[in-house]
This record gives C-alpha cells, sequence and structure tokens, in this order.
C-alpha cells in the first residue's frame, strides 16, 4: 500500500487528502517509481480548483514533477532498471499519472535520468520550468545573443529558469515584478533589469533599456491589463509568448500594436515540447548540459513534508515564494 495524495472535490488547498491505495505494477511502457520529492506547479492548484487545461476525474490524483528511484519497469521499457535515480518530465495527463504520493506510476517516456550531483529536492525542481522555458525562448523564439527578452512574473521558478537560460545564451533578461520588494533578490538572481510595474512606466523602461528598439520578446504567464503594456514594449517583429492565464482581468487584443509592428502573439504551453520526441531529446540535452556547467540552478523557495501538502499548496497560492515549492517524501 502506498500513501497518495488525492482530491475527491473541486477546492482549495484543503480538498487535497492523503489516502492509503494498492498503486498498480507498471504496465507496458510504464515505471513506477518510490519518491524522495515533489516539485509543486501553479498548474496542479489550477487543476485541484477546475481552471485547468483538463478536468479532474474523481478521486484523483495531481503532480507532474517528482524524483526518486526507480521501483520496478513495465514490458518494452529499456534503459531504466530497479535502482536508477529518475526524475519525471511533464509529459502526462494530470489525474490519470499523477505523482503527488510516495509511490508514483508513470510513462517511461515521461522519466529521465537526471545528473547524479543534485539532491532530491533539486531534481524535483528543473522539468517543468527549465523546459517550458526552453520549449518557447529556445526552441520557437531563437532567443540568442544580443536579443532582450521580458519576463513577468520573474520571482516564479520558470521565471528564474528565464533568467538563467537568457543570461546562458548571450541574451539580456528584463525581470518584471509588481513591486519593488523583490528587485535586489532578482537582481542577484541574474536579472539585467528589473522594472517594478506598479511604480515603473513598463514602456517607458523597456525603451530606455533597449535604446528605443523595444525587447524582441515577452515571455508572460499572466495574460490581463499587462498584455497590451507588454506588445507596446516590444520591438517590430517581436514575439509575445501567452503560456499562463494567472490574471483573472480580461485580456485585450492589442490590435493597432500588433499591425503597427507586426507582432506574433503565441500561445504555448510545454507539451507541445514533450509531445515531440526530438525537441524533448534537445530540451533534455540542453538542460543537463546547462546544469553541469552551473549555468542552470534551480532555486528552492520552500519546502514541506508530504503530511503538510495543504500547507505546502497554500504557499504556492500565496505568491510569496522566490523559485521553486518542493514537498519532500
Amino acid at each position: 500500500m502506498a500513501r497518495v495524495v488525492r482530491f475527491h472535490r473541486i477546492g482549495g488547498p484543503e480538498v487535497l487528502q492523503i489516502d492509503t491505495v494498492d498503486v498498480a505494477a507498471p504496465g507496458p511502457g510504464e515505471v513506477r517509481i518510490n519518491v524522495k520529492a515533489l516539485g509543486l506547479n501553479r498548474a496542479e492548484s489550477m487543476f485541484r480548483s477546475g481552471q485547468y487545461l483538463q478536468q479532474p476525474v474523481f478521486p484523483s490524483k495531481n503532480g507532474y514533477e517528482a524524483s526518486g528511484t526507480v521501483e520496478s519497469v513495465g514490458p518494452g521499457v529499456q534503459g531504466f532498471q530497479p535502482g536508477d535515480a529518475v526524475s519525471t518530465i511533464p509529459a502526462f495527463t494530470l489525474g490519470q499519472y499523477g505523482v503527488y504520493g510516495d509511490t508514483a506510476l508513470v510513462p517511461a517516456a515521461a522519466v529521465a535520468k537526471h545528473p547524479p550531483s543534485l539532491s532530491w529536492v533539486d531534481a524535483a525542481a528543473i522539468w517543468m520550468q527549465y523546459l517550458t522555458s526552453y520549449g518557447a525562448l529556445i526552441e520557437i523564439g531563437k532567443l540568442g545573443s544580443g536579443d532582450t527578452v521580458l519576463i513577468p512574473a520573474a520571482s516564479s521558478s520558470v521565471g528564474i529558469a528565464s533568467i538563467q537560460i537568457a543570461n546562458l545564451v548571450g541574451a539580456t533578461p528584463v525581470a518584471l515584478t509588481r513591486t519593488e520588494e523583490k528587485r535586489e533578490v532578482l537582481t542577484k538572481l541574474g536579472a539585467a533589469f528589473v522594472i517594478a510595474t506598479e511604480s515603473q512606466d513598463l514602456v517607458a523602461e523597456v525603451g530606455k533599456i533597449t535604446k528605443g528598439k523595444g525587447a524582441r520578446i515577452a515571455f508572460d504567464p499572466v495574460g490581463g491589463p499587462t498584455v497590451t503594456k507588454l506588445a507596446k514594449a516590444l520591438a517590430r517583429f517581436g514575439v509575445l509568448f501567452e503560456y499562463g492565464a494567472l490574471s483573472t482581468e480580461p485580456t485585450t487584443l492589442p490590435l493597432l500594436d500588433l499591425l503597427g509592428k507586426s507582432l506574433t502573439v503565441r500561445g504555448y504551453v510545454l507539451f507541445e515540447l514533450t509531445a515531440d520526441p526530438k525537441g524533448l531529446e534537445r530540451g533534455k540535452h540542453f538542460v543537463v548540459d546547462g546544469l553541469a556547467a552551473g549555468k542552470l540552478k534551480p532555486v528552492i523557495a520552500k519546502t514541506f513534508p508530504l503530511s503538510e501538502i495543504v500547507e505546502a499548496h497554500r504557499y504556492l497560492e500565496s505568491n510569496q515564494q522566490i523559485g521553486k515549492i518542493v514537498v519532500t517524501v
């Protein structure tokens, strides 16, 4: 029997509960993992509250990211054996293969061997953030030397990953945050510039940074009214990636800026990358090489034990964190 976190109704963090259940033996193409740590993601709180791309079927599992050791492998699985240290890539449907718990069953295609230098906590905090950023900025956006990229919600795990990736390829990361409170820490984390959007004029500040040219890419998980400002701050032929919908306010299409500057607005989700075996392989190599070189390093905001999964989700939704929240098992 295993301890598995499930929820039996839509709701706030309090609907999460630890159930004692049987976890099936791995079937064809599956791997069963003894979990050591879990990385939390905003997508999981949205899934729990009924605001995600997929709707849960009750009782529902949850969770994309785990690190641990291979317990057993199903028929046809190659490249893994019991005892291997692995971590999971978000390449499956939440609910069907959720990893919250001390034992997880996942598709072998969503399992990777991470660098042995990583702790279990760090290993649970790499794939969602770095592959999300890599897929948009590198695979699609071709971010490179001389480019400026705007990074809203810069203190999130994906925001910090985007700062690190921009620096790795020689681009200029501009961190966007609501208040002055996180300016110093974002600078220490590698942001070339920090704009506090509640007290500074976003468009004017980007104009100063880019000498009037505008940024080439904006990588936005928020939406809402700020999208208009991001469009105004982009250069001609710039690209505005929207990869989330955290704002509860309507998102207005800034049509005149789109037309006047020939902008591209691009909806993006990580599963574009993880569903493409060749693209995913490129992404894995990029991340592993960056980790090995010390250019990519996960920032852990806070850890919680599995028994405090409800408190961990409350903290996730508080927006206090800088970096990744991890639950240890």
